[in-house]
């Protein structure tokens, strides 16, 4: 059952945006603003937002005067997120790994691992050339992801917390392929535990960014190691955050 498309169930699950309610929003909000700092877009630049969730980064973005679209697969959380729609801000439901627009978008960012969720790397492809077709030949795309050999020596094997009233008892292990958090949850009505869920994220390093990257004409032009856009290590940075250009518009 965890190799069924685990993240349509869960990330459209009220446990999942409670479990991940209390993310550290200030660091978020710090990092986008450092990230625009450093990409310097013009006033009305147009983003994309991939897997944008509830759309919070999109409306910040909107906010600093960007033309954005936030897509997510979650029908919940675009719904969510069409509340707050304007001239510059829209939200769609949509599966990265379709395509989307075609040379369309000044930037696009895909923030927070929320990639390398698939089950074959044919998707994961498909999801990278949705990416890089979306973005006009000289663009840049952001993926912001985990840093594979520090979370391999960071891995904390079981964690419970509670919110709410709901115990979420949390195990984690890893294969040579990936990295796995298997989630189950007790409320006040059921003692036993219950909602089993597994995500499953893929420990795609440096070169595999590269190989996917490189094969849809985007070449990899920086990397950070943390949300301080600080040096990227490959044993001690947190987080990969990788900025490519899109080199050309790819002939059909």
């Amino acid at each position: 059952m965890a190799d069924k498309a685990w993240f349509k169930d869960w990330f459209n699950s009220p446990y999942y945006h409670l479990l991940y309610q209390h993310r550290d929003e200030n660091e978020a909000e710090l990092f986008i603003n450092t990230l625009i700092h450093y990409l310097q877009p013009a006033i009305g630049a147009t983003m994309l937002d991939i897997a944008c969730g509830k759309g919070r980064h999109s409306m910040a973005l909107a906010e600093m005067g960007f033309d954005v679209t936030g897509i997510d697969l979650s029908e919940a959380s675009i719904s969510e997120a069409k509340a707050a729609e304007s001239a510059q801000l829209h939200f769609y439901q949509h599966d990265m790994r379709r395509g989307f627009r075609i040379n369309y978008f000044d930037y696009a960012f895909n923030f927070f691992t929320s990639f390398g969720y698939f089950k074959t790397r044919r998707e994961h492809d498909n999801a990278i050339r949705m990416m890089a077709d979306s973005i006009k030949p000289g663009a840049i795309l952001v993926i912001d992801y985990l840093n594979v050999h520090f979370v391999e020596s960071q891995l904390d094997p079981i964690v419970t917390t509670e919110v709410e009233d709901v115990k979420f008892h949390i195990s984690k292990w890893q294969t040579a392929d990936h990295f796995f958090k298997q989630i189950q949850i007790t409320d006040k009505e059921h003692a036993a535990p219950r909602h089993l869920y597994t995500e499953r994220v893929a420990k795609f390093s440096l070169g595999d960014f590269n190989d996917m990257l490189s094969y849809q004409h985007m070449q990899i032009v920086e990397v950070f190691g943390n949300y301080q856009l600080g040096h990227y290590d490959v044993k001690n940075s947190p987080r990969m955050i990788i900025v490519a250009k899109k080199l050309h518009e790819k002939s059909l």
